[in-house]
């Protein structure tokens, strides 16, 4: 099993490739959650997440192993990144095997760093079985997270923390194959024997949570999420190991909840996270970690790797679960001033307007009457509800419509 001295040899190593991450309070987090709330910003860290950790501890671990042919990994993003950059550092091949859904920015970006990008496979372990396939030709395996030195390397964020000054009651770690967390874990139950190590899984892909709360089995495929950084239907064999003698407890998150936590991250701390990397805060204000008030808590924000357009959609999604954004479905006479009392009802109750849309060929309405669309920035759910009041007391009329994912009049 990993130690906290190989640890220390992995932090001696790797130091001159990565970043010193900060760790930072969250004064607003604090006030909304009433605990000590620092965040680990593995979102600053070269390529985007803590992957590189282990990726180039494995790699300049192995040097004199590696031949012409470099190295090979399978990966859905983020460790694609790492192992591509750990390689290109170490001046050699590598060769990434990614499952045909992964995002199209992340494979770009590990292109960018020199890698032989191959799509294969449905799932992360179709990849990963090819990847194998591969490494039996020559190839050095790096493994995403079930390799002591991967799991050493990626320990160097608990000595981080503990060389902080920061004294911790509990630690979330996001969880995929369990690397992460395994190595955080022993340096934390080293240092801080008392502190709660709780894992965050996904409730879509919840592997590591049911073979550990529930015996179940090692294999669980899971449906799609937007943590697909911790989208792995298999925990690995050494992870599990330290997982069962160092974590606390794993606790599962949906997208919803994981969403609204990247667009507090953006708001309050200006921190771009991709939903992995948001997982630990998602369990925190959903309610999921049982602690006390007054707690020490250090939240992993293990990477900001996510695509534009998801952030969109994800932003979105967020802000109308929150009322803060209302899509009105209305239907107004067809007269001269029809629409600007509506307008006016909106701007003296302090609405914002963003977006106006209206068809007047609806066949199932009089001739006289349209359909109008009103997208309206609003500070809240009890502002919203104010708005909407206000137009059905003007006698506007609400129709019904298909679901767009915003809050909506019907």
């Amino acid at each position: 099993m990993v130690t906290v001295e190989d640890i220390r040899e992995a932090e001696i190593s790797i130091s001159p490739y990565i970043i010193h991450t900060p760790l930072i309070y969250s004064p607003s987090i604090s006030l909304m959650t009433g605990a000590e709330v620092y965040l680990k910003l593995e979102t600053l860290q070269k390529s985007g997440s803590f992957k590189i950790r282990g990726a180039i501890n494995k790699i300049l671990s192995n040097r004199s192993k590696i031949s012409r042919k470099g190295v090979v990994t399978a990966s859905a993003g983020n460790h694609a990144q790492g192992v591509s950059l750990a390689a290109h550092v170490a001046g050699v091949p590598a060769t990434v095997v990614m499952p045909l859904w992964s995002s199209l920015s992340k494979q770009e970006a590990a292109r960018a760093y020199g890698a032989d990008i191959r799509l294969f496979g449905k799932t992360f372990e179709e990849s990963m079985d090819r990847a194998l396939e591969l490494a039996q030709d020559g190839m050095l395996l790096v493994h995403p997270f079930d390799d002591p030195d991967i799991i050493a390397g990626q320990g160097t964020i608990g000595l981080e923390v503990f060389d902080s000054g920061v004294q911790p009651d509990l630690i979330v770690v996001p969880v995929g194959g369990g690397g992460l967390i395994a190595g955080v874990a022993i340096v934390i139950k080293k240092y801080f024997p008392s502190c709660q190590v709780i894992g965050v899984q996904s409730d879509a892909c919840p592997s590591a949570y049911h073979r550990m709360k529930k015996g179940g089995p090692e294999y669980m495929s899971g449906g799609s999420t937007i943590a697909d950084g911790i989208h792995v239907a298999k925990t690995g064999k050494h992870t599990f190991e330290i997982i069962k003698k160092f974590v606390n407890d794993i606790v599962l998150v949906d997208d919803s909840s994981i969403a609204d936590a990247i667009l507090l991250l953006l708001e309050r701390k200006k921190i771009v996270a991709e939903g992995a990397g948001a997982a630990s805060l998602a369990a925190l204000i959903s309610g999921k970690i049982n602690y006390q008030p007054g707690n020490t808590i250090v939240l992993i924000i293990s990477g900001g790797n996510i695509d534009s357009h998801q952030l969109s959609r994800v932003i979105r999604q967020a802000l109308a679960r929150s009322g803060r954004l209302v899509r009105l479905n209305l239907v107004l006479e067809d007269h001269p001033g029809s629409l600007s009392e509506l307008l006016a009802i909106i701007a003296r109750k302090e609405g914002n307007i963003l977006q106006i849309s209206h068809n007047e060929w609806d066949v199932d309405l009089p001739v006289l009457e349209k359909r109008i669309w009103i997208e309206i920035e609003t500070r809240g759910k009890e502002h919203s509800e104010i708005i909407q009041k206000a137009i059905h007391q003007a006698g506007i009329k609400t129709c019904q419509t298909r679901d767009t994912g915003l809050s909506q009049v019907n």
